[in-house]
């Protein structure tokens, strides 16, 4: 069974992120929390130095109150509409950093709705605060768009380095029940012609995936390569890092949060 959480920034139910949990569930069974933070503190919310500082964030006012009552209260009935075994964190507290940091470090998952989640923070999505949850967050992340089609393919993208081959192993760990979707790695580095080592990175895939074949992507960075992403049937992609080091061209920062703004996929992301 997984430990799942579910980060809502209080006023906003990201229903996407909340259906492919549920949809786990019914392959199997997961324990799910919902992590309800008021947005009178999601401008702090992953400020360290805030958190160092002992920075006072005021209580989340009675209008957010009151929509966040409803948000748990929907969470907790979808819960137990669906069979889904669950718990309902709330931090109202001066200090959400450091809580929020040492329960993604206890979980085998976060899934945010990217969409919704900080978006009041800033035009456009993912922009500096969802930015920040990415790369602070100690485990896995699943990033998920409102409307989408449950994953058929599973797209690796892989540019030889630790990281990548580090999501790839993380995502095979966590979803045996994806294995049987038909799976891509799709390898992408400037200047290397062959995948490297690619005689035991194939026996690791055929050891997780049933349908799995391997290819080098020849074509241009940005557009070109979310539009050959786009081309395949209700797609996951799998990425090693955001905005870390170790990425290729290809396969950097910027190409993963192009993908997440698109809202047209589900995005795994882990590092090392």
């Amino acid at each position: 069974m997984k430990k799942i959480i579910l980060a809502f920034d209080g006023t906003h139910f990201s229903e996407g992120a909340f259906n492919f949990a549920r949809k786990l569930n019914e392959i199997q069974p997961v324990f799910l929390v919902g992590l309800f933070v008021p947005q009178t503190e999601l401008a702090n919310l992953w400020s360290y130095a805030a958190a160092q500082e002992r920075f006072f964030v005021p209580l989340v006012e009675e209008l957010d109150a009151d929509t966040i009552k409803e948000n748990i209260d929907l969470f907790e009935s979808r819960c137990k509409a669906f069979n889904i075994r669950y718990e309902v964190h709330k931090n109202f507290s001066d200090l959400a950093v450091p809580a929020l940091e040492a329960q993604s470090r206890f979980a085998d998952l976060i899934i945010l709705g990217s969409e919704i989640f900080f978006e009041q923070m800033g035009s456009g999505q993912p922009n500096e605060f969802f930015e920040d949850a990415l790369h602070h967050v100690k485990c896995p992340v699943l990033v998920v768009p409102e409307k989408y089609e449950f994953p058929e393919c599973n797209l690796l993208a892989y540019d030889g380095t630790d990281n990548a081959l580090h999501a790839i192993k993380t995502f095979a760990y966590l979803f045996p029940e994806l294995g049987s979707n038909t799976a891509v790695l799709a390898y992408a580095h400037e200047g290397d012609s062959e995948i490297p080592e690619k005689e035991q990175l194939q026996e690791l895939l055929e050891a997780h995936f049933k349908n799995v074949s391997m290819v080098r992507y020849e074509g241009k960075p940005g557009n070109d390569l979310n539009e050959w992403i786009g081309q395949s049937k209700a797609p996951i992609v799998v990425c090693g890092s955001y905005g870390r080091s170790g990425f290729s061209r290809l396969f950097k920062k910027s190409f993963v949060r192009s993908i997440i703004a698109e809202h047209r996929m589900p995005v795994f992301l882990a590092h090392l």
